[in-house]
């Protein structure tokens, strides 16, 4: 799921209840122990996109098996992000962060020891569910120890140090990659997670919410196989077979499921009646659509430049750093356009220039240098995603009653996740389409022998990485992935347009910005 910058990541902290005031140096405690451990989930989010192709050639995996190392992960973090806020709620905040902190540790100890791709892919999934409990935990602990007169301080410094790590990580995990190994990129998690247990058992203060409350166990089960299944049948679907099929009809009838127990339940995990405003339900559609585009992009990149384009991993990790950088400058000149002319001009023009980023890339793909290729679609995807995401955070928190804005901001934040994990699934089945028919019309014209057709097919699932000592044959399976990779950049950025379409029509434009009284 793509990590370059999440809607709403601050919202449930503006949303939450007045706490009680802490001492100066408690607070900063808990800012260290709360930057540190969404660190830990965000430099993940981002650096392993960049280990994919080193991975890939250690463990023999095809593309199909490299998307599993993605969607594992990004699975259970979206299904459970939820839920993880509200085990916080209940069995107190401070509890959950550590064990997420712990699980996540474990998780990523197991990453990097993984003998296999399949065991890399359960490991990485246990990763997404210490994710789904750290992540709300940190909001939630800065949002119950600071109070309101600070609480905007300390939002601005916890984004600030994650927009750093965010920026940075990619680059610290393209050198581990390139001068160490691609297990390091997991091992790093691990004096991370020490240093933030140890402060938030020892300088952490615990709390929890008032009254009884209720865990929607049932919606959890039922996201989880449904968006799981959904998943499956998309990635699988390439290979045929009924496996594919029937799991894919029973992740849709576990959603159907999952939408009748939200509606009827007393306590629902995603609240439906949110959707009754038309600009909250605009602004998710938006997320969801230029999320994905944006996901299927960070999937895709780093496999072009480093087995296409031979950039070095700490190259490919560094790519995207003026996109991510610019996004972190202007997000403040972004906040302005908000009071001047509300979200929706922003939201559309925003997504457009994204879309125009999209086919910027097509360029990067045909053998241009980084500053004549890379860089100037880098450029114009961080504008435009730095003029979307402010507004787009606006649109939700104002959308609906400020004593829902963490719920809100939950579904909003769990939604572009689940773009990420859509996009990865669908876009990867139309990647395997186009390679596999600019290869086959490529391999009839060059009439190989049947001995040397035979090893090109047995390799045929693991795209640009397979090996060929023939440069004819290896001139055609980096032609055949720049051409579906320019097929997939051509769907993002119709995504993008949607996106903008989608603001045109469901955000309301007469809403009153924020600052207008």
């Amino acid at each position: 799921m793509s990590n370059v910058a999440l809607p709403c990541g601050d919202g449930a902290i503006r949303g939450a209840a007045t706490p009680p005031a802490v001492t100066g140096a408690t607070g900063r405690w808990v800012l260290a122990a709360t930057i540190l451990g969404s660190s830990m989930v965000f430099i993940d989010g981002t650096v392993v996109n960049v280990a994919l192709p080193a991975l890939q050639g250690a463990l023999n995996a095809t593309v199909t098996d490299v998307q599993w190392v993605v969607e594992s992960y990004a699975l259970f973090l979206a299904a459970l992000l939820l839920v993880g806020g509200s085990l916080g709620d209940i069995y107190g905040r401070r509890r959950i962060f550590a064990a997420g902190v712990v699980l996540f540790a474990g998780a990523s100890m197991w990453c990097g020891f993984a003998g296999s791709v399949k065991m890399l892919i359960v490991a990485r999934g246990l990763q997404g569910v210490g994710g789904a409990l750290l992540v709300p935990g940190s909001l939630s602990l800065i949002s119950s120890s600071f109070c309101a007169e600070e609480r905007g301080r300390a939002i601005g410094t916890w984004s600030g140090f994650t927009a750093m790590t965010t920026a940075l990580g990619p680059v610290l995990g393209g050198w581990l990659i390139q001068h160490v190994s691609w297990r390091w990129v997991f091992f790093i998690n691990l004096p991370l997670a020490l240093a933030v247990l140890a402060i938030t058992l020892t300088r952490v203060p615990e709390s929890r919410a008032e009254g009884v409350q209720r865990l929607d166990w049932w919606g959890t089960v039922l996201a989880t196989v449904g968006w799981g299944g959904v998943t499956f049948g998309l990635i699988e679907a390439g290979h045929g077979g009924t496996r594919a099929s029937i799991a894919g009809v029973a992740g849709v009838a576990a959603l159907i499921g999952f939408f009748l127990v939200e509606r009827s339940s007393s306590a629902p995990m995603l609240p439906l009646g949110l959707f009754r405003s038309r600009t909250f339900s605009g602004a998710n559609l938006l997320t969801l659509l230029l999320y994905a585009a944006l996901s299927g992009l960070l999937f895709f990149l780093p496999l072009d430049l480093i087995q296409v384009e031979h950039y070095s991993p700490t190259e490919a990790g560094a790519a995207l750093l003026p996109c991510i950088l610019l996004i972190f400058l202007l997000s403040r000149w972004s906040g302005g356009l908000i009071v001047r002319y509300g979200a929706k001009l922003p939201l559309i023009i925003g997504p457009m220039i994204a879309a125009l980023a999209f086919g910027l890339f097509t360029r990067a793909s045909a053998g241009e240098s980084y500053w004549t290729g890379v860089f100037p679609a880098v450029v114009v995807l961080g504008v435009g995603m730095a003029i979307s995401v402010a507004p787009l955070t606006t649109a939700v928190m104002s959308s609906i009653d400020q004593s829902r804005a963490g719920v809100a901001s939950g579904v909003n934040n769990a939604v572009s996740r689940l773009g990420g994990l859509l996009a990865i699934a669908v876009l990867g089945l139309v990647f395997s389409a186009a390679f596999d028919r600019h290869l086959d019309l490529g391999l009839d014209g060059l009439e190989l022998p049947a001995a040397e057709r035979q090893q090109v097919e047995s390799q045929r699932e693991k795209r640009a990485a397979a090996t060929t000592s023939d440069a004819r044959v290896r001139q055609l399976l980096d032609g055949s992935f720049i051409a579906a990779y320019d097929v997939v950049l051509w769907v993002a950025a119709a995504l993008a347009v949607a996106s903008a379409l989608s603001a045109v029509v469901l955000i309301d434009a007469k809403a009153e910005p924020i600052g207008s009284k």
